[in-house]
């Protein structure tokens, strides 16, 4: 069941990529964003897609690569976190079975607890890798230059309509 849904997801995955990668190489979008006069040095989505098969590659192709560590260790740190909690779950859930006694009941409904919150912790902190991924990619282009005639910074933010 795994297994095919993982090959499913792959698939999609991979269509969907180059779904993006021939829109990207279409000649009238070229031509519209050069009409405008500025054009987006990174792919917001392309990014996203890229976090979304292996969290933190999109921070790599924003070139944000401190953010990367900090995604790989709060995923981990989840993840040994709910392999922990299952498998004390299943130890207790096992005594429970063979005993009846409560005090096993207890311990097993709590690691099943932690252990869906730690799904869901991991789950938020892909979601928020992926949102990372895509604001970076946004803000690539915006800077912040220091005026050096009058000792200031200067702040460009570009609006086209």
């Amino acid at each position: 069941m795994i297994k095919t849904t993982t090959k499913i997801a792959l698939i999609v995955l991979l269509v969907s990529i180059t779904n993006i990668a021939q829109q990207q190489e279409k000649p009238d979008t070229i031509k519209v964003e050069e009409e405008q006069g500025f054009q987006m040095q990174k792919s917001p989505w392309g990014a996203v897609l890229r976090s979304a098969i292996i969290p933190g590659w999109g921070q790599f192709y924003n070139e944000d690569y401190l953010h990367i560590p900090v995604i790989w260790g709060l995923l981990g740190w989840f993840a040994y976190n709910w392999v922990l909690n299952n498998k004390d779950y299943n130890r207790y859930s096992d005594l429970y079975k063979n005993s009846e006694i409560d005090i096993y009941r207890t311990y097993r409904d709590f690691y099943r607890d932690q252990r869906d919150r730690f799904t869901i912790y991991f789950t938020i902190a892909y979601f928020l890798n992926l949102v990372d991924a895509f604001v970076g990619a946004h803000l690539f282009d915006f800077s912040v230059e220091e005026d050096y005639l009058l000792n200031t910074y200067r702040l460009n933010i570009r609006y086209n309509f």
